[in-house]
Parts: structure tokens; sequence; C-alpha cells
């Protein structure tokens, strides 16, 4: 029997939590992948300013160094996805923020509403806002890495001029800065959702009341995941 829109798994095939208490978020694959995309991102950023800003241009010096990191940290961007693309949790996470379900134009109306009441934001594993944000930011690392090739080499595609490419190249990681900002003002204002991303596991409460339909899709709500109930495993 198929799974319901949003999940990735059958039913008939639930998974039990690896912890007591803790539902297990992401695998071990999966936070590698974030580290070293995070990782790569930083140091393009970083290395980008100090090659935009002139008092950090002046203050860190060696602009060469700072040309190679930041072309190659910019090139490099894609690997980690890549190497994800071996893990099979992996996949299935992208085919989950691929997916945009009933219940995530729900959410996306409460959230524009200001509606913040139980059940009133329904989610999947992932919200209707981190799938957005997710395609967003793969477009937009696409972009930036078409433009610094355009940049990098000069005759790639001479239809499209150097200024042209430098334009769009710092318009979109000035928005790119931005939409990391909030990405992380989001993160530091929720302690369980890090700690899903460092150690793999959050607490069934948090599950519950942000993630609901996920407990429910993966078999792992409360009626399901104790044994002898229906679902479960004796």
């Amino acid at each position: 029997m198929p799974s319901t829109a949003g999940s990735t798994a059958r039913t008939g095939t639930p998974k039990r939590p690896d912890a007591a208490g803790r539902v297990r978020r992401f695998t071990t694959a999966e936070r590698l992948v974030h580290r070293a995309t995070g990782c790569l991102m930083l140091l393009c950023l970083v290395s980008a300013a100090c090659l935009y800003f002139g008092p950090l241009a002046l203050l860190v010096g060696r602009r060469h160094l700072m040309v190679t990191v930041h072309e190659w940290s910019g090139i490099s961007l894609p690997l980690p996805f890549l190497l994800g693309l071996l893990s099979a949790e992996f996949r299935a996470d992208l085919r989950r923020l691929n997916r945009f379900a009933v219940y995530d134009r729900q959410w996306l109306r409460a959230v524009r509403r200001r509606r913040t009441a139980a059940g009133a934001r329904p989610a999947g594993k992932f919200n209707a806002g981190q799938k957005l944000y997710a395609g967003w930011i793969a477009g937009a690392v696409l972009t930036m890495m078409s433009t610094g090739l355009l940049m990098w080499f000069t005759g790639l595609l001479p239809l499209i001029s150097r200024t042209s490419a430098i334009f769009v190249h710092d318009l979109l990681a000035w928005a790119i800065t931005f939409v990391l900002i909030g990405h992380t003002r989001r993160a530091l204002g929720d302690p369980e959702a890090r700690l899903g991303m460092r150690t793999g596991y959050v607490s069934r409460s948090w599950a519950e009341s942000h993630h609901p339909r996920w407990l429910k899709e993966e078999g792992l709500d409360a009626a399901t995941d104790e044994p002898g109930r229906p679902g479960g495993t004796a």
C-alpha cells in the first residue's frame, strides 16, 4: 500500500525510535553533508568579503590566496551533495524536499496569517519553509557557480559579457548572505533542531509539535511505536 503524500516510506513498515524518548531525524551521512556544505559556504563568503571590502582586503592582504580560496571553495560546493547521493537516507530526504503536499500550503497560509495554535502548521519531516529554502539555495548555488565560471574563464560563453556575470554574481551573493543570516537566526532560536542536526536525534515532543505528519508517515507516532500496539513490534 503506498504511503501518504510527503512520505517516502511504505506503510506497514514502521521504524522504531533508536533512543528512549527520542526519534532519529538525521543519519551520520546527512549531518556530514550539512556540515561540509556549511563550511564550504562560510569559506566562500568570508573569502568573498576579503575581496569585496577594501578595509578587509587591506587587513588580510594576500589577495591572490583569497581569490584561490574563493574559487575552489565555490567550485567544491556541490561535492558534499554529490557524495551524499551514495546514502539512501539522503536520497529519501531529497524526495521529501521535492514534494509539496496539501498541508504544506496550509503551513504557508498559517505563517502568512501568523497563526501559531496547535495544529495550525502541519508539516512532514520538512515544513514548507524548509522546502522552499532548499530549492532556492540549490538554484542560487548553481547560478553562482555558473557566473563564477564565466568570470574565471572569460571565453567560456562569449555571448555573455564578464560585466553581466559580475553583476549577477554580486547581486546574488548579497541575497544569499541575507538568506543565510535568516537561516542561522532560525536555527539559533530552535535548540532542539540544532541538536537534531548535531546528534541525529530530536525529542518526541518537539517532533509532535513541529513535524507531526512525519511521525505518522514514518510510523513513529505514539499509537504505533509501542510493542503490542497496531503497527508496533511485539
